[in-house]
């Protein structure tokens, strides 16, 4: 990963799962923390994805256009691998079509269901979320934000 927001956030992500694994054996202690970092990778992934594809019109566009798509993507809620799609297609088509078959099963998975238990925990509903369940969904929305980056680089 080498867009600096997105490197930021997933040390400040990777510093608090760590701290995780020192919780006690309180299951309700468990859950809230598994809730609060289940949010916070929502908020990684709006975060980076805004970042890189940003950065990439800035690399790539006139001043004009990259401050269009910039001030555009400086909202990036509900990432949904739907709405991550959308956004790779209106990049290039390519990029979305690769993405959607790179993704086609656990990454979509685990992506989707960061959106929807964000939205759940946001709206002060149960989900069921566990410590050992997010940090898997963050493992794979990582793998997503590195692709993303990976396109962005023409790699």
């Amino acid at each position: 990963m080498r867009n600096l927001e997105a490197v930021r956030y997933k040390t400040r992500l990777d510093h608090l799962f760590q701290k995780s694994d020192g919780l006690s054996d309180d299951l309700e202690l468990q859950a809230q923390w598994a809730r609060y970092l289940c949010v916070l990778v929502a908020g990684f992934l709006e975060t980076s994805i805004s970042a890189i594809y940003s950065q990439y019109a800035e690399a790539t566009a006139a001043p004009t256009v990259a401050r269009f798509v910039a001030v555009r993507l400086d909202r990036f809620p509900n990432p949904n691998m739907e709405r991550i799609l959308q956004l790779a297609r209106s990049f290039d088509k390519d990029w979305g079509d690769a993405l959607a078959s790179q993704t086609e099963g656990e990454i979509k998975n685990a992506i989707d269901s960061i959106c929807s238990n964000r939205n759940l925990i946001a709206h002060g509903r149960d989900t069921g979320i566990t410590l050992a369940r997010t940090n898997s969904y963050y493992q794979q929305a990582i793998r997503l934000v590195e692709m993303i980056e990976r396109q962005c680089a023409g790699e």
